[in-house]
């Protein structure tokens, strides 16, 4: 099943990128309304606060409610579930960071320098103004840098991210997409059992870590702990002061779809009252 991850990068002619491969393989293309309503529908948060959080528009209390940490974990399970149906493009939100490991999917770049940005962005909001599109597009630049370093604590403009990047000023539209739906043919990326469990075992960690979040939100006496998968196989490290709560994590995880068996590697450690 074809998997392709795509930067979301304004005036780059990345969306028609995505049409044309689209069209030509037959995909889904994700954009993040899709993303959003998926988050929303998982956590009950709105969708227009999810977006405001991916946005880097949220306030300062409304992070603190929700909490970076929390909303990275539900954006990584609502990609990783995505990419495990197949046949699907996804633009944005982290999945070239996220899926990077997978080796059949295809992640790309879509660039090209600023003044084409700025030509492509008046043709296609019929200004004149290249100063006001410049600022459009610097501060669209901004907020998903800004996101991307919030949420996974990446730069998306570093080039180990992807598997191919292609400059629009120079290789036209179709041929991006010829060169793109080329490399999603060749041996290299082409899905096998193992491939396919490097995207399992991700897909697994993730909703792991999803239903740990929900346990510990509840439980201060857990310190640092980590989740490990190999294989449908979740291994647990950490510590905590609480020894019950090491037999409800184990609880938690053995019911987590996917999972073939866990085990515990959490210590408990005694508190002691300094008093």
């Amino acid at each position: 099943m074809t998997v392709i991850t795509m930067t979301r990068e304004m005036g780059t002619l990345g969306k028609d990128v995505a049409a044309g491969l689209a069209e030509r393989l037959g995909l889904k293309v994700v954009h993040h309304e899709l993303v959003e309503h998926g988050i929303s529908e998982r956590t009950g948060i709105r969708e227009s606060d999810v977006h405001r959080f991916l946005e880097g528009e949220a306030s300062l209390l409304e992070r603190w409610r929700v909490g970076q940490k929390t909303l990275a974990r539900y954006t990584a399970q609502e990609i990783l579930e995505i990419a495990a149906k197949g046949n699907v493009l996804i633009r944005g939100w982290g999945a070239t960071y996220l899926l990077r490991l997978v080796p059949h999917i295809v992640s790309v770049r879509i660039c090209a320098p600023m003044h084409f940005r700025d030509q492509v962005l008046m043709k296609r909001m019929s200004i004149t103004d290249a100063t006001a599109a410049r600022r459009e597009i610097e501060r669209n630049d901004a907020i998903h840098n800004g996101a991307m370093h919030r949420t996974f604590g990446v730069d998306w403009r570093d080039a180990t991210l992807y598997a191919v990047t292609l400059n629009t000023a120079y290789v036209p539209v179709p041929d991006c997409v010829d060169q793109i739906a080329r490399l999603t043919e060749r041996e290299t990326f082409q899905e096998t059992p193992q491939s396919w469990m490097v995207l399992k075992d991700q897909l697994i960690e993730a909703r792991v870590r999803w239903a740990l979040g929900e346990h510990l939100a509840a439980s201060l006496q857990a310190v640092g702990i980590d989740v490990h998968v190999s294989n449908g196989k979740v291994t647990l490290y950490g510590a905590t002061s609480d020894e019950r709560s090491i037999a409800g994590m184990i609880r938690r995880v053995h019911d987590v779809e996917g999972v073939t068996g866990v085990d515990s590697k959490i210590q408990y450690v005694a508190f002691t009252n300094p008093m």
